[in-house]
């Protein structure tokens, strides 16, 4: 592990493997003015030195809100877009904010497009080509247009209210999902004959969400503010319409600390020959600065561990003798319930740490032997 020092307080990062860069939104505190003021900037570094390459200072007031790297239809190129919002004292909830397209060219961050929005824009996502924005109250798309002149601008092609805040986005095809302020999980769809957004269904709990991923088509995962995560999943399927129109809860787990990032991928080389190199999995970041994984594993394996853990529980004490059930029942203002379709990864590898004597309990209550056992469970380790 390398550490960098940047002096000042990351926000956003993003990688761009085509220019070889690495930008993100910062801010420092500026020791100069009369009262504490604040300094944001977008930073441009190599991805190998760490060596700064560029800066773009933002205007007063205006902070760095998202991030991505993506291309355009009908464009070849690669760009950093930043979403901001101008953060005024005045002002409880920002009503403007920017678009920055930004482009690099012999290691320097070139600004290419700059689009005002009434609002901040709190996320973004490359959507078929184009940019997808979530402004406020509203989620956006933008198309990529050349002007005659050869230069470029983003142009608003339709949008959905419907939101509190629509914090977090997450794309799929031409689906959408939104994690909300206070509005839990809603799934859009976006109609190209029609040029329109839609929404498909949404989970009617309220939850105050703080990140939000699409696991497959059909299953989504959220995390919210009383550190729980829980699965939603689209019903497709179902008879009528008021059926299709709510995101099924399926799962619910009390993980204990505060999500903020979800994202997809491994921390490990997945070998796609192995069983476990077949599991997708999804990485998880924490404000405490843990990094966990989510795996989606198959249910005959989900139903082994599901009785690994039972049994578990009864050998393995948590701190104060505090009830592991009772400390993963999914927990906030409106609800308790127990966890379902979630497994604690932590106390199923916690039986590799047992004494012989416990092992053979395990193993005897399980029915298989403590070495087949054993090499069931650092299987699952190798997922991280």
């Amino acid at each position: 592990i390398r550490t960098i020092p940047l002096n000042e307080q990351a926000r956003r990062i993003c990688h761009q493997e085509q220019s070889r860069t690495l930008a993100f939104c910062s801010f420092k505190y500026n020791p100069n003015s009369m009262e504490e003021s604040e300094a944001h900037f977008i930073r441009l570094l190599d991805h190998q030195t760490f060596e700064f390459l560029s800066t773009h200072p933002l205007d007063q007031y205006e902070c760095g809100c998202s991030m991505i790297s993506c291309s355009f239809s009908d464009d070849n190129n690669f760009y950093y877009c930043v979403g901001t919002a101008y953060v005024l004292p005045e002002e409880n909830e920002p009503t403007k904010g920017r678009i920055l397209v930004f482009a690099v060219e012999d290691g320097r961050l070139q600004l290419i497009v700059e689009k005002e929005t009434k609002g901040a824009v709190y996320s973004l996502n490359a959507f078929n080509g184009k940019l997808l924005a979530a402004i406020n109250q509203k989620i956006q798309l933008y198309k990529w247009m050349t002007r005659e002149d050869g230069s470029h601008e983003l142009q608003s092609e339709c949008g959905h209210h419907g939101h509190i805040l629509a914090l977090f986005t997450q794309t799929r095809g031409d689906f959408i999902v939104v994690g909300d302020l206070m509005k839990s999980i809603s799934l859009l769809v976006y109609k190209h004959e029609e040029s329109a957004i839609e929404e498909l269904a949404r989970d009617y709990n309220a939850n105050w969400m703080t990140a939000v991923e699409m696991i497959d088509d059909d299953i989504y995962v959220g995390a919210e503010n009383s550190y729980n995560l829980f699965t939603v999943r689209k019903n497709s399927d179902a008879a009528t319409d008021e059926e299709r129109g709510r995101l099924e809860v399926v799962g619910e787990y009390h993980l204990g600390e505060f999500v903020n990032r979800f994202r997809h991928g491994s921390l490990v080389m997945r070998l796609p020959d192995t069983e476990m190199g077949q599991i997708p999995t999804v990485i998880f970041g924490t404000i405490n600065g843990v990094i966990g994984i989510i795996a989606s594993l198959p249910h005959d394996q989900y139903v082994f561990l599901e009785k690994l853990q039972s049994i578990l529980g009864k050998f393995i004490k948590g701190v104060g003798s505090l009830s592991h059930d009772q400390w993963r029942s999914f927990h906030n203002e409106k609800k308790t319930a127990e966890a379902r379709n979630f497994l604690d990864g932590d106390l199923i590898e916690s039986f590799l740490d047992l004494n012989r004597s416990k092992m053979e309990e395990v193993s005897k209550g399980m029915g298989v032997s403590v070495e087949n056992l054993s090499k069931r469970v650092e299987e699952l380790t190798r997922l991280h």
